[in-house]
C-alpha cells in the first residue's frame, strides 16, 4: 500500500511517528517544529505543518535562536527529545548556521529542514540564490556540512526513503548526535510521490547503553587500586546517560574527589562528601590543587576541552595517567588515556563492583575534607561581600543562590558569568545548572531559557544574562509571552564585555574596544545609558531595575508572584571579578610590542605556557 504525499508532508508525517526507549521508558521524540516561513518553505514545510495540527508548530524571532531553543530543550530531556527547526533559503537558513554549530559542538540533537535552491534549475537564479561559476550544485546550505552531524540534499521525493532512516540513526546516537541538516529544494518539497505505508508507521529507536570492554574495564580497575591521588572530571555524558546516583555512590564508596566540567555541573550536589567543584579554567581552588597533584585522572563523559585540561597545563604530576570512560570513541581516546568506551552509567556500576574493597588513603582523605572547607569559606566570602553599589557579580549569584530553590533552573551561555556561575553555584539538582558553553554563544540564554521551561515546564527557569549577550537576542521575549511561557530574567548590566575586558587587560590592552561608552568629545569616557527596563517592557515583560541589594532580594521574591516573563536589570562592577585559583588558559600575547604593559604580559605568558604538556600512552 502506498500514500500520496508531497515530500514536505511525507517527512512530516514521519517524524511524527519516531520513539525513543530508553530503560523502559518510551516517548515521541520530536516535541513540535520551530520556524519562520519564507518562499523557500512556507508552501512545502509550512503547508504540511498546517496539514499536521497534531505537530505543534511554534512561531519564533530568530533563526538562529530556535535552534537554541531546540537544543536547550534537547538537553534539558537528556537527548531523549528535541524539536524540528524549519527556514526558507538565504539569511533565513544561514541564520542558523551558529545555532546548528553549538548543537554539534555540544554533541546535542537538533533537525533543521531548510528550503533549498530548485532542483530542476531552470528558474534560477531564484532569490537569495548563490550562484557558483564552478558548479550549479551548490547553495548557501553548503556552509552547514561542517556543523552538521550529518547533511544531505533531497533532490528527489523517493530519497528520503533512505535518507531519514539515516537522520534519526544519528539523532538518536549518545555517540554521534549533533545538528542533522536536511536541505529541501523548494520545488521538490511540493512534489507528490506514492510513497509505501511502511514508511509512516511507529518506529521505536532503542537509546542503548553500551558495555565497556572487559579487559579495558579490568585494567582500568587496576589503574585505579594502584593510584593514591586519583580524581574524577565529571562531564556532560554523566548527566545525558542519568549517571548521577552511579556517580555519588561510586565517589562516596572510593573516596575518590569529583571535579566537574561546564556541561558536568550537577553531576553530584555541591554539599556531597568528594565533590570539590568546577575544574579548570574556571575552576575552584580545590579541584585545582586535588588536579595538579593527581596520578590518576577519570575522567567520564567529557571531551577534555582547553577549559578542562586548563590549556594542558592542570595536570603537573609527571607520573600522571589518565583514563577516559565515554561513549564515543573519539574522546574516550583524547590525551592518550586508557580508553573505556561504554555508557557513563552501566560502567561506573561494573567498576564499583570491580572496586569492592578499594578507598582512597586516609592522608588524601584529610586533605580533600580540608580543601572542600576552605573552598566553602571562600564562597561564603564572596556571596557576603557588600561591595556596590553597583554589585559586584559574586554577591548577585550568592543572593540568587540563596533565594532559588533546588529544583529551579539557572541558564547561562557566554561573557564573565559563566566562570563565576561555575566556581561559585552551589547546585542541589542535576538540571539545576544549565550552560551552554562548548559554544559560548552570546544570545543563547534567553532562547535557551525557553527552551528549558518547554521541556520541565514544573520548574522556575532564571535566565542570568550579561547586557552585552541580552542586546544580541532579546527578541525571544515575545516568543515566550506568545507561548504563555514564563521565564524569569536577570540581566547583568556591566556596560560592555566584562569577560573580554578582563581579558584584555590581562593581555597587556587595557580593556580596547570592550566597554559601551560614547565616542564623542563631548561624552567621551562616558558609558552609554541603555534603558533594558524600558527595552524588556516594550516586548511586552514585567521589567524593573534595581540598585542595592536589598532592592534585588525583594524584586526576586517578587519573580515568584508574575505571571509572565519578568526581567530584572541591577548594575554589577565592570572591574570586580572572581579570582583565577591557580588556573591558566592559552591566549597568546603578541610577542613584539610598543606598549610596555602587552611585554610585560608576554613575560608572564611565556613563562605560563612551559607548564603546558604532551600525554603520551601509559602502561
Amino acid at each position: 500500500m502506498t500514500q500520496r504525499l508531497t515530500t514536505a508532508q511525507a517527512i512530516i508525517r514521519f517524524l511524527t511517528a519516531q520513539f525513543v526507549e530508553r530503560d523502559g521508558s518510551r516517548n515521541a521524540f520530536f516535541a513540535g517544529c520551530f520556524g519562520i516561513f519564507g518562499h523557500g518553505n512556507v508552501a512545502g514545510i509550512g503547508q504540511a505543518l498546517q496539514q499536521n495540527p497534531d505537530f505543534p508548530y511554534y512561531l519564533c524571532r530568530n533563526e538562529q535562536a530556535m535552534v537554541h531553543t531546540a537544543a536547550a530543550f534537547a538537553k534539558m530531556s537528556n537527548r531523549l527529545r528535541t524539536l524540528v527547526c524549519t527556514t526558507s533559503i538565504g539569511p533565513g537558513a544561514t541564520n542558523m548556521v551558529t545555532g546548528a554549530a553549538g548543537a554539534t559542538i555540544n554533541r546535542i540533537p537538533v533537525l533543521l529542514l531548510l528550503g533549498d535552491i530548485f532542483a530542476r534549475r531552470n528558474v534560477a537564479p531564484v532569490l537569495q540564490q548563490l550562484e557558483s561559476t564552478s558548479t550549479q550544485d551548490v547553495s548557501v546550505n553548503d556552509c552547514f556540512k561542517p556543523v552538521s552531524r550529518y547533511w544531505d540534499r533531497i533532490q528527489r521525493p523517493e530519497q528520503i526513503l533512505t535518507a531519514l532512516p539515516e537522520v534519526m540513526r544519528v539523532l538518536t546516537s549518545p555517540a554521534e548526535t549533533g545538528a542533522v541538516t536536511l536541505a529541501l529544494p523548494q520545488d521538490v518539497q511540493a512534489e507528490a510521490y506514492d510513497f509505501p505505508e511502511e514508511l509512516f508507521q511507529a518506529r521505536t529507536w532503542v537509546v542503548p547503553r553500551a558495555r565497556a570492554d572487559a579487559a579495558a574495564l579490568q585494567r582500568a580497575a587496576e589503574w585505579i587500586r594502584s593510584a593514591r591521588r586519583p580524581l574524577i572530571i565529571a562531564g556532560g555524558g554523566v548527566i545525558y546517560s542519568g549517571a548521577t546516583e552511579a556517580l555519588a555512590s561510586f565517589a562516596a564508596r572510593t573516596g575518590i574527589p569529583v571535579g566537574e566540567t561546564q556541561a558536568g555541573k550537577g553531576a553530584l550536589n555541591f554539599d556531597h562528601s568528594q565533590s570539590v567543584g568546577a575544574i579548570g579554567v574556571t575552576g575552584t581552588l580545590a579541584a585545582n590543587r586535588l588536579a595538579a597533584g593527581a596520578d590518576l585522572i577519570v575522567a567520564i563523559g567529557t571531551r577534555h576541552s582547553d577549559f578542562t585540561t586548563a590549556s594542558k597545563t592542570a595536570f603537573q604530576n609527571p607520573g600522571v595517567r589518565m583514563i577516559n570512560i565515554n561513549v564515543a570513541e573519539f574522546d574516550a581516546a583524547k590525551q592518550a588515556a586508557l580508553p573505556v568506551v561504554g555508557d557513563a552509567r552501566e560502567t561506573l556500576e561494573e567498576l564499583s563492583a570491580a572496586l569492592s574493597s578499594y578507598r582512597v588513603e586516609e592522608s588524601y582523605a584529610v586533605e580533600i575534607g580540608r580543601l572542600r572547607s576552605e573552598w566553602s569559606g571562600e564562597v561564603d566570602r564572596i556571596y557576603g561581600r557588600r561591595h556596590g553599589p553597583p554589585l559586584s557579580q559574586g554577591e548577585v549569584i550568592g543572593l540568587l543562590n540563596s533565594k532559588l530553590g533546588p529544583r529551579d533552573v539557572i541558564v547561562c551561555a557566554a561573557g564573565s558569568l559563566p566562570g563565576d556561575l561555575h566556581k561559585l553555584w552551589r547546585t542541589r539538582d542535576p538540571k539545576n545548572y544549565h550552560m551552554e558553553y562548548g559554544y559560548s554563544c552570546m544570545g543563547y540564554e534567553i532562547a535557551g531559557g525557553l527552551g528549558v521551561k518547554m521541556a520541565e515546564p514544573s520548574r522556575e527557569v532564571y535566565v542570568l544574562v550579561g547586557d552585552g549577550s541580552y542586546l544580541m537576542m532579546a527578541q525571544e521575549i515575545v516568543t515566550t509571552l506568545q507561548e504563555n511561557v514564563k521565564l524569569n530574567i536577570v540581566i547583568f548590566d556591566n556596560h560592555g564585555f566584562g569577560s573580554i575586558g578582563g581579558l584584555s587587560r590581562a593581555c597587556g590592552s587595557g580593556g580596547f574596544g570592550t566597554k559601551y561608552q560614547y565616542r564623542d568629545s563631548g561624552n567621551a569616557g562616558a558609558n552609554i545609558p541603555v534603558d533594558f527596563v524600558a527595552n524588556a517592557a516594550s516586548l511586552g515583560a514585567h521589567a524593573v531595575r534595581v540598585r542595592s541589594y536589598e532592592e534585588l532580594s525583594s524584586a526576586l521574591s517578587d519573580l515568584v508572584s508574575q505571571t509572565r516573563t519578568s526581567v530584572v536589570v541591577v548594575e554589577t562592577d565592570y572591574y570586580d571579578g572572581v579570582g583565577g585559583y591557580e588556573s591558566w588558559w592559552d591566549v597568546p600575547i603578541a610577542e613584539v610590542s610598543e606598549m610596555e604593559a602587552v611585554e610585560q604580559a608576554r613575560q608572564k605568558y611565556v613563562e605560563g605556557k612551559k607548564k603546558e604538556r604532551y600525554f603520551w600512552p601509559s602502561e
